[in-house]
């Protein structure tokens, strides 16, 4: 097994189902430490920090926050410290879709995305970044200060009708990963961001769970496949490693040729 974050920690939000339980469970096949953030499924939660820490032979511990809340974020990193000593991977990934057409939507359903997606992501990384300059380089461990992964979309590039708030949500996440990636270079603290296309997880089962709408999403991917979890699960261990130290500030899309725009594959 090639652990390629041995003696590291991570943090992953929403890591109790989906695309955060995957890039859990590889970053501790990978040998780093993982804190599993989740808002609920309490039992969930516990058995995948059991099983991670059974598995892999690394410390996994399950902590409940709202990442949309300060005082949830400020009491997860206080606990990351005290349980590890602090952290060297954020992955953000928790988040959720309201969809609603744009003339009915709700307010509370733009500002719930709005502020777990993209708010919830903003907290996480500037704790991740003070924790990062206090405990300062980790030689022997990683060649980075740290490394944020953010979990966006192919929606922070491709309109979505019908999602406006979660569409709206990823663009920012693209710009919030940007901004902070040029920032915090010259610290060597690298942030990324992975984008997923359609990804076999239950936030988007009614996109493939009939044959009928099965067959429209294979018209949006060359690939003619939907994603696993683990395909995410891979990339996020690869750019938190020292593999990808050359690597900051960028979208790495991984979603089989979806942003390709495959309805012009025949001429449009």
């Amino acid at each position: 097994m090639d652990q390629k974050l041995r003696g590291q920690r991570a943090l992953v939000t929403g890591a109790n189902s989906g695309i955060g339980k995957a890039v859990a469970y590889e970053m501790g096949s990978a040998g780093a430490d993982v804190m599993i953030n989740y808002v609920s499924g309490d039992g969930i939660a516990a058995q995948i920090a059991s099983d991670i820490s059974s598995r892999f032979g690394v410390r996994a511990i399950a902590h409940k926050a709202d990442v949309s809340v300060e005082a949830d974020v400020l009491g997860m990193f206080e606990r990351a410290v005290s349980e590890f000593g602090g952290i060297d991977i954020m992955v953000n990934n928790a988040g959720l879709q309201k969809d609603s057409p744009f003339d009915e939507m709700t307010l509370e359903q733009w500002n719930t995305v709005i502020s777990v997606n993209l708010t919830g992501q903003f907290l996480c990384s500037r704790e991740a970044v003070r924790g990062f300059k206090r405990q300062g380089m980790r030689p022997g461990v990683s060649r980075a200060l740290g490394k944020i992964i953010c979990i966006s979309s192919v929606h922070e590039v491709i309109p979505w009708a019908g999602h406006v708030n979660y569409a709206a949500s990823k663009g920012g996440v693209m710009q919030l990963m940007k901004s902070i990636a040029q920032e915090v270079a010259p610290l060597r603290i690298r942030v990324n961001s992975i984008c997923p296309g359609a990804i076999r997880t239950p936030i988007n089962k009614g996109a493939w769970d009939t044959p009928q709408a099965l067959d429209s999403l294979m018209r949006l991917i060359p690939d003619k496949r939907i994603g696993e979890p683990e395909d995410i699960g891979r990339v996020a261990v690869w750019l938190a490693s020292d593999d990808a130290d050359y690597v900051t500030g960028a979208s790495i899309f991984v979603d089989g040729g979806m942003l390709l725009y495959p309805g012009f594959a025949a001429g449009g």
